[in-house]
């Protein structure tokens, strides 16, 4: 059940990048929750899952001796879940925007995502990380859709 968690369904054992696979696995959970659920049901949930997570990675951690096992993406889900809130996305081309610049934030992570991944320790660290880089991801994103995302053309793309 942990591993299920950790790597949201498996999607995080993928060979080749499982924390782009991660990422676009919670953007396409989300975009399906959002069909049923509004934005700030997605919110919660992201707090509820990130508090648990913290306590599950710390005791993956303990037991496994590894520090932010590649495998464990489900600091990417409530990453990108995080920047779906903020920029309050609901269309598809918002939502693939969050996961653009999540995955930039996250792989660069410049500033101080930089900072909370080499110096804060255990689930804090592997989550509080990827939540940073959520939350400049959504502010970015939102910033961009307000700036072209009122051209018609766009608009009719957003289902």
């Amino acid at each position: 059940m942990q591993k299920l968690f950790l790597t949201f369904f498996y999607s995080g054992l993928f060979p080749k990048a499982p924390g782009t696979v991660g990422t676009i696995f919670g953007a396409l959970a989300a975009w399906l929750l959002l069909k049923v659920l509004n934005v700030e049901s997605i919110f919660l949930a992201t707090v509820l899952i990130s508090a648990i997570a913290i306590g599950v990675i710390n005791k993956y951690e303990a037991s496994s001796g590894k520090h932010d096992n590649q495998q464990i993406v489900i600091d990417e889900v409530v990453g990108v879940w995080l920047a779906i809130c903020v920029s309050f996305s609901t269309g598809i081309l918002q939502i693939l925007l969050c996961v653009i610049f999540f995955r930039i934030f996250d792989i660069g992570k410049p500033s101080i995502i930089g900072r909370i991944d080499k110096n804060v320790k255990g689930g804090l660290g592997v989550v509080g990380d990827d939540l940073v880089a959520g939350l400049f991801a959504g502010i970015i994103s939102a910033g961009i859709w307000q700036l072209v995302g009122r051209l018609e053309i766009i608009q009719s793309f957003n289902y």
